[in-house]
């Protein structure tokens, strides 16, 4: 299920995982509308960024916290971190007037669920967000105090996940030369794209923003393209780095690529059918639930303490998780998502009988 096959129509208990939670708080003076929205507390406290966009409906919102939540635990238990999924979503459809005062009452609201969840951010946060939370609430990871931003460390293990693709499926561990179309400049396409460049990667690039075109064009040496055109690119690796269910049955037509490599979310629309899809038309998916998995490593670690070096080592890991799953996708004769998601709930089944 995704944003893009959902009705008003549909029940959202259709949607909800029998032990999810949601939580919700509406602050008119700010204007904030936050939800919160909790997959399950088998590997522990919940974990996960704070994403503050628009959205056409609340219940958008809320399928949207509710699938990037299940995702999180997935993430969490093949990475191994010691938390559950978790989701914070704002609705953003009007500018915010007063951001301290904003994200104070944000704060508020985390801190008065008591542990349950431990915000980061995410799209549309930023580390200055995440220290005006921090002052209402210890539940909360990715402030400037840490160093860094998490997407820095997504954009290192989308990194790691390009180069254990293209060994797997094009047998070259070089990636100079190679043609990579990336959609997405933001946080961890932008860093993300100077990684590969530094390697001779030849870059095809868009973004919605002009100005993170702009800087991306100034900085390094790529090829622009429309939005829309950026699925029709002829290239080795198309690397989404935007919102979800992107990989779908028109867009899968179009495109011309060997591999599909990206931090994006959610990327596929049916994730069954199109991971199949891709698959019967020789593009190899990298699951993206296990290459973006980079950010959730540093908050986690970050928050528990954990030396700088070992979430570095933890995040190159995500290569040799990928190769697993490469291998065994070939080996099984099934699309690399399932091979995922089997993964995933073995480990969760394991945690339960432990």
């Amino acid at each position: 299920m995704n944003l893009s096959s959902i009705t008003l129509k549909e029940d959202l208990f259709d949607i909800i995982d029998e032990n999810s939670e949601i939580y919700l708080r509406h602050d008119r003076k700010t204007g904030l509308k936050a939800i919160v929205a909790i997959n399950s507390y088998k590997l522990g406290p919940t974990l996960g960024g704070c994403r503050c966009v628009p959205y056409v409906s609340t219940f958008q919102a809320m399928e949207d916290a509710l699938l990037l939540a299940r995702a999180m635990t997935f993430k969490a238990v093949i990475a191994g971190v010691p938390f559950s999924g978790g989701k914070a979503v704002l609705i953003k459809n009007e500018p915010i007037q007063d951001r301290k005062a904003y994200f104070t009452e944000y704060g508020k609201f985390i801190e008065s669920l008591q542990g349950k969840y431990i915000t980061a951010v995410d799209s549309g946060t930023d580390l200055n967000d995440m220290d005006i939370v921090a002052e209402q609430t210890k539940y909360v990871s990715s402030t400037s105090a840490m160093g860094s931003s998490p997407a820095q460390y997504t954009a290192l293990g989308v990194y790691n996940g390009i180069k254990a693709a293209v060994k797997h499926k094009l047998k070259t561990d070089n990636l100079a030369d190679l043609h990579i179309s990336v959609q997405g400049l933001g946080a961890v396409g932008m860093p993300l794209c100077k990684m590969l460049a530094e390697d001779g990667v030849k870059l095809t690039v868009t973004d919605i923003d002009k100005k993170n075109l702009k800087y991306c064009q100034d900085s390094l040496d790529v090829t622009i393209v429309e939005p829309t055109k950026i699925f029709a690119v002829k290239s080795d690796v198309f690397c989404p780095n935007a919102l979800g269910a992107i990989i779908n049955s028109k867009t899968i037509q179009q495109l011309q690529v060997s591999i599909i490599a990206g931090a994006a979310n959610n990327q596929l629309a049916e994730e069954n059918k199109d991971s199949k899809h891709l698959m019967e038309k020789g593009i190899l998916y990298a699951p993206d639930y296990v290459i973006n998995s980079g950010g959730l490593i540093f908050a986690a670690n970050k928050y528990l303490g954990i030396e700088t070096n070992i979430i570095e080592q933890q995040v190159e890991n995500i290569y040799n998780t990928l190769e697993k799953i490469f291998v065994t996708s070939t080996k099984e004769n099934t699309h690399t998502h399932k091979v995922a998601n089997k993964i995933a709930l073995e480990k969760l089944a394991s945690h339960d009988k432990g």
